[in-house]
């Protein structure tokens, strides 16, 4: 049993980890990745002292990546009858993960980009040289194509699990 309690250990670490440097090259800060595996991981809730303890983080660096993570949603503050501390889970359902970062990274960069596009695309509306008209007609591919992939982003996203498997299944195969 002993033997168990330390590969365990030693495979969550790793997975923290990992899932920490996957998080940083999806555009998500490492730290608040980390975290957000520890949590998920976690049998049972935890106090932020336990998360510093445990990623030998910094109050602040848990505090502050603790509070995007439940502004994301990946996260809730749980309380406990007697315990002035705040205690954290994570969302364990790997569908519900992805619905949820998908909806924030929309929010925080696909939206932004497509008013950009659209602001891009208006500017150059009434341009008569070539360059000016290249430019308005590049921006609004561009558009199309962040529009049509950010609808189907969402509609996956909206779906069903099992649903969404099916559809990938056929399209893939």
């Amino acid at each position: 049993m002993e033997e168990e309690i330390v590969k365990l250990e030693e495979a969550r670490e790793e997975f923290v980890a990992q899932w920490g440097i996957m998080g940083a090259q999806w555009g998500i800060n490492r730290t608040m990745a980390q975290i957000h595996a520890l949590l998920m991981t976690a049998p049972e809730v935890m106090s932020t002292d336990e998360v510093m303890e445990t990623l030998a983080i910094s109050r602040g660096n848990a505090h502050t990546n603790l509070k995007d993570l439940v502004s994301w949603g990946l996260i809730r503050i749980v309380t406990k009858k007697g315990e002035r501390k705040e205690f954290f889970e994570a969302e364990k359902d790997v569908w519900e993960i992805f619905r949820r970062v998908a909806r924030e990274r929309k929010r925080r960069e696909i939206d932004p980009a497509l008013e950009t596009l659209r602001n891009c695309k208006a500017a150059s509306e009434d341009m008569k040289s070539a360059e000016g008209k290249a430019f308005h007609d590049q921006m609004g591919q561009l558009e199309d194509f962040v529009s049509f992939a950010s609808k189907m982003g969402d509609r996956v996203a909206s779906m069903q699990h099992g649903k969404a498997i099916k559809l990938a299944m056929k399209f893939f195969s």
